[in-house]
């Protein structure tokens, strides 16, 4: 078909220019055919004296140079249509030729340009419109064959501090070290896509279970946290992996890969270093998009509240203070716990609004206890924007002059995740505040990054050992090794111990046994609001 097509255009090209190269032969008979009556008209008037009929013929008759030149427009008009199907043949096989070069280097550059617009150019992977659209036709062919389906999308958390120490063009070398890596491990080279900056994405089609997608994070951490060799420095990179399903997770990839990048938020905050998407810790839901705007008016519509929860001295058994929770007494959604609304408050600035509602509610709350002779030790919490906030130690003091509280009265309590932050800067404002007489409890201990280098640094008090270890301590030795190695430290270091999640008389036995200081938990109290709170310390043992 292809050399039919390509015949036809030849032969028609070959048609046209032969009709433009006749005319030339075809001047040149006419000049020819002029020459030879010319020169017979002279011929006749030399030999007879006369340009005549007669005369004309006689010297046709008698004249050879007059034959041979008779014979020159049909020499003229061979040779000139020989000369033109010759001509126009080479001028349009060279013009189709040249056409068809330029067709050729038109796909190549439209092939190209695709590339570009379907690949990074740094790794040579497929980009985020590529690896969309791989996602949409898989999710087709999963629908229609009953196929299992997961995005996983793989974060380099540090890849801004390699960026800053490298530079741009040692930096791409190692994304394009990740990328060989990341083909290497996973099932399918050509599932591997760079999605962003330092994000890389993978579709897994190929598998019998979706256990499988956990194994494969695993290999990714393990390939990726072997050393990567730059100018003969030798740098490693910290990864995070976050996992969705189909459909469990999202029907359609904008879905899929926007929960995708909701687990990478998990798993940044997880031991494992991956997570899989989890709905009720989906920060972006549309309740919690609903909950975001409320959250504004919930200060004027007065539906905060402080619930308190005690603290009680594991050797005596005598109360020492309580812990003040923020709760939501939300209108539609009942009581909302802190935990689902101070990432939305953090995030919108709405905790510059919430902080000094928490400390004057509770700095006044102090108040009332002490001047009832109740000498309690309150605990409030500070949240990880709190500690970066360089008016924060002003706007406490304001509010305890206004309140008519001490300093001693109150404990503040940080996480290892917001000190580390910035700990320089969360060092300074703890420092400017533990001058004016605050005392500082480190929570939640153990859960996070910690950096004992900066927990020598700071000015504590107190460390709190999260409820996840002490929970488990009559039935799991790590957890309970894990407990009593954490209360020596904190000892060691002058420090009193708080365990959380105290729910029942084992583990309160176990934890005076560790010779631990003070208890918080179920088993002593949940949560209460002020008046219940009240009333429990009134019918209390404690």
């Amino acid at each position: 078909m292809v050399l039919a097509v390509t015949g036809y255009m030849l032969s028609d090209n070959v048609k046209i220019l032969k009709s433009e190269v006749s005319k030339t032969a075809y001047q040149g008979v006419l000049i020819a055919i002029a020459a030879i009556i010319i020169g017979t008209c002279v011929a006749s008037l030399y030999v007879t004296g006369e340009i005549s009929l007669a005369g004309i013929m006689k010297v046709q008759k008698e004249n050879i140079g007059l034959w041979v030149l008779d014979c020159i427009p049909f020499i003229f008009g061979f040779w000139g249509q020989y000369s033109s199907s010759i001509i126009a043949y080479q001028a349009g096989a060279m013009i189709f030729d040249q056409t068809q070069e330029l067709r050729n280097k038109t796909d190549d550059l439209e092939r190209q340009t695709n590339y570009v617009n379907t690949h990074d150019p740094v790794t040579d992977l497929p980009n985020r419109t590529l690896f969309y659209d791989r996602v949409e036709r898989a999710i087709f062919a999963a629908v229609n064959k009953d196929l299992l389906l997961s995005v996983l999308l793989i974060e380099i958390e540090n890849f801004k501090d390699v960026y800053d120490t490298l530079g741009r063009n040692s930096s791409d070398l190692i994304l394009k070290q990740i990328s060989t890596r990341l083909q290497g491990v996973s099932p399918e080279r050509d599932s591997v896509a760079k999605i962003d900056g330092n994000i890389f994405g993978i579709l897994l089609t190929n598998f019998k279970h979706f256990s499988e997608t956990e194994r494969l994070a695993q290999n990714i951490q393990m390939a990726l946290e072997q050393p990567f060799l730059v100018e003969r420095l030798h740098f490693s990179v910290h990864p995070n992996v976050g996992i969705v399903h189909f459909p469990e997770h999202g029907e359609d990839v904008d879905t899929l890969v926007q929960r995708a990048g909701v687990a990478l938020d998990l798993a940044q905050t997880s031991h494992k270093g991956y997570a899989l998407y989890d709905v009720s810790l989906d920060k972006h839901s549309p309740k919690r998009l609903t909950l975001m705007s409320e959250l504004r008016r919930a200060i004027e519509r007065n539906e905060l509240e402080l619930f308190y929860q005690a603290k009680v001295l594991i050797e005596t058994g005598k109360l020492y203070g309580a812990e003040a929770l923020l709760r939501w007494r939300h209108p539609v959604h009942g009581l909302i716990s802190p935990d689902e609304f101070i990432p939305m408050a953090e995030r919108t600035r709405m905790i510059t609004q919430l902080t000094p509602w928490v400390l004057k509610q509770a700095f006044k709350d102090a108040a009332d206890w002490h001047q009832q002779g109740i000498a309690l030790k309150l605990s409030v919490n500070l949240s990880a924007k709190d500690l970066h906030d360089p008016e924060l130690p002003d706007l406490i003091t304001g509010i305890a002059a206004a309140t008519g509280i001490k300093p001693e009265w109150i404990m503040l309590e940080i996480t290892e995740g917001s000190v580390m932050r910035d700990p320089e800067h969360a060092l300074a404002i703890i420092k400017r505040l533990h001058a004016r007489g605050y005392q500082f409890s480190i929570d939640d201990f153990g859960t996070g990054y910690s950096s004992l280098a900066y927990l020598k640094k700071m000015p504590l008090t107190e460390l709190k050992i999260d409820k996840s270890f002490v929970s488990d301590i009559v039935s799991s030795e790590n957890d309970a090794v894990i407990v009593k190695a954490t209360i020596n430290l904190a000892h060691n270091l002058g420090l009193q111990v708080t365990a959380e999640g105290v729910e029942s008389k084992e583990i309160m036995d176990r934890l005076r046994e560790y010779g631990c200081d003070i208890a918080q938990g179920y088993y002593l109290n949940k949560p209460l609001a002020i008046k219940e709170f009240d009333e429990w310390m009134r019918i209390s043992h404690y």
